[in-house]
C-alpha cells in the first residue's frame, strides 16, 4: 500500500475519523445518556490520546531518540525490548 502524500485527502482521513469518533460517543450516549457514562467517556478518550502521545512523541523524543516507531504494534514490541532498527517511519 502507498502512503498518503496528498494533503487534501490526508484533512479528509483526519476528518473522517473525528467524524467517527464524535458519532461512537453519539450512539454512546444515545444508548446510555447519564453523566457517568458522558464523564467516563471523555476520561477515556483524553487518556488514549495522552498516551498515544506519550508513545510516539515523548518517547522518540526525550528518552530514545534513535528509534523510530512506525506504529502501536512496532511501540509493543519496543516496550518488551525487541528494538527492530530497520523500522524507520
Amino acid at each position: 500500500m502507498r502512503n498518503l502524500t496528498n494533503p487534501a485527502w490526508i484533512r479528509a482521513k483526519g476528518a473522517l475519523f473525528l467524524l467517527l469518533g464524535m458519532l461512537a460517543v453519539a450512539l454512546i450516549l444515545v444508548q446510555r445518556p447519564t453523566l457517568q457514562v458522558a464523564a467516563l467517556l471523555i476520561i477515556a478518550i483524553w487518556a488514549f490520546c495522552r498516551f498515544y502521545y506519550f508513545a510516539f512523541c515523548v518517547i522518540e523524543h526525550y528518552v530514545d531518540s534513535t528509534y523510530r516507531f512506525t506504529g502501536l504494534l512496532s511501540f509493543a514490541r519496543y516496550l518488551i525490548g525487541r528494538h527492530n532498527t530497520g523500522e524507520v517511519s
